[in-house]
This record gives C-alpha cells, sequence and structure tokens, in this order.
C-alpha cells in the first residue's frame, strides 16, 4: 500500500511507515492541482496544516481509505466529504499539550522579569538594572480562563511557583477542581483578583473579545495578560489603550487576530512579549506528533485498530442513513445549550423517545456532548472523546429511554442543570431531512436549527414583533424564518428569529432596550 506525506514532516513518521512495509512518498510545496491528479493512486494521506484537502481532492483519491492530520485541528480537511467516502480522518489530539503549556509558563516568566526587553538592551550596550525590575511569582494570583488540558497544566506549573491558582470554566465541576487545588470563580471574580491571566479556551462568537474594555477595567492596576490559545479572545485595541493607561502593566501574546500580525503596534509595544504562533514548536511535541499519526495509520490500514479517528462514529452511521438527521440534530441542540446557558455546567441529561433513536442512545448522547464541548473547550472534539471529556470533567450525564411520546415518534431532549438555571430543549426530525427544534422549556414552536438565531422573551401584546423587526431592518438584517411560542394569551411569550446575517453585541444591547423585550441572546447553528 501507498502512502502521500504532503507536508514537511519529521523522518520518524516516514522511517515508522516504511519500517511496517508501506511505500512512502514525501511531496511536500505540491499545489493542489498535482495533488488531485496523483492522489488516486495511494491509500492514505498525511498532512499538517499546510495542504487543503478538498472535496474535490477527496474525491480524486479513489483509493485512499484514510487522511492523517499530524496536529490537533482537523480545518484544513473536508471531514464530511472524506465522511460520505467512507474515507476515515484521524488527528492526534493532546499531542501538544505540554509544549503548549510550556510555553505558555515561559512567556508568564519572561513577562514577570522582563527578560527579553533586558536581553535587548544589554545587546545595545546599556546595563539597565534598575529599569527592568521584576516581580515575584510567589504568592501572586494566577487566574487561568479554560481549564481544558492545556488550562490543567499550566495550573499545575503555576503552583509548583507557589502562584494561587484560580480558574474559570463552564465544565469543569468544583469536586475536580478541588482535586487540582485550582479554585473555580465567575469571570467578574477572576478579573478582579488576578495578577496575571491567561487564556486557554476555543475561538468563537461567545470568546472573541472575552477579554475587552470593560473586563481590562474591572481588573487589578498592574495585571499581565498572556494568549497562548487563539488570536481575537483577547481584544487586541482593547489590550493597547490597557497598556496605554497602565492598567495592564505588560502582555505575552503567541496568537494574533491576523496571522502573521504585520506592523503591529501591539507587537511594538515596549511591554509586549511577542512570538510567532510556537506553542506547539517543539521537538518532542513535533516528534510526537509524527509518531503518533505514523502509528494510527499503519494500525487502521493493517486493519489492527481505528486510534484517533475524529469521524470514525460517524462513518458507521453512514450505514444506515436514517440516524444521520438525528444525530447532528442532537450535536445542535447541544451547541444551543452551551451558547444560551449561564452559571457552571453540572448536569445533562438526554432522553431518546422512540424504540428506533432509543436503540442509538449512546451516538446521540455523544453528539449533544460533542455540541456542548465544540463549543466550551479549545482542544478537538468530537463523537467518541466527548464523553471521555464529560468525565474527566466530572460532568454529570444522564441517560433515558422512552418507548414513545405523545406528540412525535421520535423525540430528543436535552435538559441541563447550571449553578444558576435549569432548561430543556427538544428536537425532532421530518420526512428523514427536515431537523426541527420543536420546544424550549414549555414554550412549543417549530425551528429551523440553522445559520444566526436571536432569541427573546417579551410581553405577549400587540407591536412587540414589529418594533424588534424594525430595529432588524434599520441595522439591515434580513428576516429568514420565524417562530413565536406563549404560555397563556397578554402574558409572556418566547420568539426565536432566524437572520441571514450575524448580530452584534450593540444591536443585543439596542433590543434589550425595547419596552417589553428581555432576555435577547443570538446563537450559531
Amino acid at each position: 500500500m501507498k502512502i502521500l506525506i504532503s507536508d514537511p514532516i519529521e523522518q520518524a513518521c516516514v522511517d515508522l511507515l516504511t519500517s511496517e512495509g508501506f511505500q512512502v512518498d514525501v511531496k511536500v510545496n505540491i499545489s493542489a492541482d498535482n495533488l488531485k491528479a496523483i492522489i488516486g493512486d495511494y491509500d492514505g494521506l498525511l498532512v499538517r496544516s499546510a495542504t487543503k484537502v478538498t472535496a474535490d481532492i477527496i474525491s480524486a483519491g479513489g483509493a485512499l481509505k484514510v487522511i492523517g492530520r499530524a496536529g490537533a485541528g482537523v480545518d484544513n480537511v473536508d471531514v464530511e466529504a472524506a465522511t460520505r467516502r467512507g474515507i476515515v480522518v484521524m488527528n492526534t489530539p493532546g499531542g501538544n499539550t505540554i509544549s503548549t503549556a510550556e510555553h505558555t509558563m515561559s512567556l508568564l516568566l519572561s513577562l514577570a522579569r522582563n527578560i527579553p526587553q533586558a536581553n535587548e538592551s544589554l545587546r545595545q550596550g546599556r546595563w539597565d538594572r534598575k529599569k527592568y525590575t521584576g516581580t515575584e511569582l510567589l504568592e501572586k494570583t494566577i487566574g487561568i480562563i479554560g481549564l481544558g488540558k492545556v488550562g490543567r497544566e499550566v495550573a499545575a506549573r503555576c503552583q509548583a511557583f507557589g502562584m494561587t491558582t484560580i480558574g474559570f470554566d463552564p465544565v469543569l465541576s468544583a469536586e475536580v477542581a478541588v482535586k487540582m487545588k485550582i479554585e473555580l470563580v465567575s469571570l467578574d471574580e477572576l478579573y478582579t483578583r488576578s495578577d496575571f491571566i491567561t487564556v486557554h479556551t476555543p475561538l468563537n462568537e461567545e470568546t472573541r473579545g472575552l477579554i475587552g474594555d470593560r473586563e481590562i477595567a474591572r481588573c487589578k492596576n498592574g495585571v499581565r495578560i498572556i494568549n497562548c490559545a487563539r488570536g481575537g479572545i483577547v481584544d487586541e485595541q482593547a489590550l493597547l489603550r490597557g497598556l496605554e493607561s497602565g492598567r495592564v502593566a505588560g502582555a505575552a501574546f503567541d496568537v494574533f487576530e491576523k496571522e502573521p500580525p504585520g506592523d503591529h503596534p501591539l507587537v511594538k509595544h515596549p511591554r509586549v512579549i511577542a512570538t510567532p504562533h510556537l506553542g506547539a514548536s517543539t521537538e518532542e511535541a513535533q516528534e510526537k506528533v509524527a509518531r503518533q499519526i505514523a502509528l494510527q495509520v499503519a494500525d487502521m490500514l493493517k486493519e489492527r485498530r481505528i486510534a484517533g479517528a475524529v469521524n470514525a462514529e460517524a462513518l458507521q452511521t453512514a450505514l444506515r442513513k436514517e440516524i444521520q438527521p438525528y444525530v447532528l440534530l442532537a450535536e445542535k441542540l447541544g451547541s444551543l445549550l452551551a451558547q444560551l446557558m449561564t452559571g457552571q455546567l453540572k448536569r445533562v441529561a438526554v432522553t431518546c423517545s422512540g424504540a428506533f433513536l432509543s436503540q442509538s442512545m449512546d451516538l446521540i448522547t455523544a453528539a449533544v456532548l460533542k455540541g456542548v464541548f465544540a463549543n466550551l473547550m479549545s482542544e478537538p472534539v468530537n463523537l467518541i472523546n466527548a464523553p471521555v471529556i464529560a468525565r474527566e470533567m466530572g460532568l454529570i450525564v444522564d441517560e433515558e429511554r422512552e418507548s414513545d411520546n405523545v406528540s412525535y415518534a421520535h423525540l430528543i431532549t436535552v435538559r441541563y442543570e447550571t449553578s444558576t438555571e435549569e432548561h430543556r430543549f427538544c428536537g425532532t426530525v421530518f420526512g428523514n431531512s427536515h431537523a426541527r427544534i420543536v420546544q424550549i422549556d414549555d414554550y412549543h414552536f417549530e425551528v429551523v436549527p440553522e445559520g444566526h438565531l436571536l432569541i427573546y422573551t417579551n410581553i405577549d401584546r400587540p407591536g412587540m414583533l414589529a418594533s424588534v423587526g424594525a430595529r432588524l431592518a434599520a441595522e439591515n438584517i434580513n428576516i429568514a424564518g420565524l417562530s413565536l411560542g406563549r404560555d397563556k394569551p397578554g402574558q409572556k411569550a418566547l420568539t426565536v428569529i432566524n437572520v441571514d446575517t450575524p448580530i452584534s453585541m450593540e444591536m443585543l444591547r439596542k433590543l434589550q432596550k425595547i419596552d417589553g423585550v428581555f432576555e435577547v441572546r443570538s446563537v450559531r447553528l
């Protein structure tokens, strides 16, 4: 069997595959057209981040059985197209966890002691001992936003320096946090107490600009901020303003909203340490993911086992076309939960109604959890590792099977409980392909779970929808669909509007000011 490697990768990967008896061809910097022309000859394709494995390339890979990504993300691979063709897509999650955590600590220490600035000063012939007086980490408070794998490794290392570790994570249970000697706090408390803040979350609509002007204003005077996660989580312009005002004593960034950042004032600021996205760039991490992806691909092609596959469950269900719409619906219900919830997530309960759905209970639950964690965690999440992540985070997951439902032949119900609220979402599929959210709490309606959704409660009286519609029209936001539910006439109603474009935070605040409109939220499914 033949394997093509189209991106630079450590020799250990080639050697391991060759020792397994595979013919390995390394063709780096190959154009998309040339890759498409030759891919039909190969059983496996290994890439890093440079090669874009599009649907066209996948379609041309007539013999292709596996696509391996030597790294965590698979954004450069059309996983859906591969799944339709029965091709396994693999990645190497966790391969760079330690390297990213250690890079965070490197920036933390450099920030505390002004090491890069002092080094440059000495190179220029100066002896500025007083100018670069630093601060100790001992007994300082580190605030960690996002306590996934990387965040937890950073916490352990900060504790070794005698730092007080506090953290915010919407999923990690208090019991698990206590075992790790991490004090769980709200974001507001984290901002006000932390001497250093480091972020380890995914970048999505909820976390974009997570630390902005208002958050920096709440921080301790002289706070130091570190970002080794994703560019855009910290508002770069707000950070600059914080640095100029003196509220922020320093910042260390490995990631930027635009990469490379070019002639960026943040990079040039004298109290900023910047590195070119080096979090995973260690010899050990690169060697680890190279060997790991080689082993996984070899095991799969020789039918020993399948590990690290991001679409294994999807491939298993591909033979059962009828379950696919429900798996996608379950994932969207989980995503809805993650985007709407407030407080610390404590429990998720999934109910499958109908014998057909009950037979796939484990798969439906995994899809719900995938939807939840994909919005809340920085590490890759799939149908296989989502239940494992739930156990690691101490999340209580309940499953219930119902033989039938009064209103629907097949129904997925997701209930969740946080430290501040409890809510319920229900969904079904009509005609084997038309997914609908049919209930939120006690409000019944039919919502297409696609694109951008505006959700709000309002007093049930004439003119409410017209007022909201007028504000949307003024911002050139087009309404694509509308669903209304109410408890009793003249009391309270829930409105869900499908719109064609994202809704800004400023627009949400404007809608919130309409008399009789409450709890305005926006989600993307």
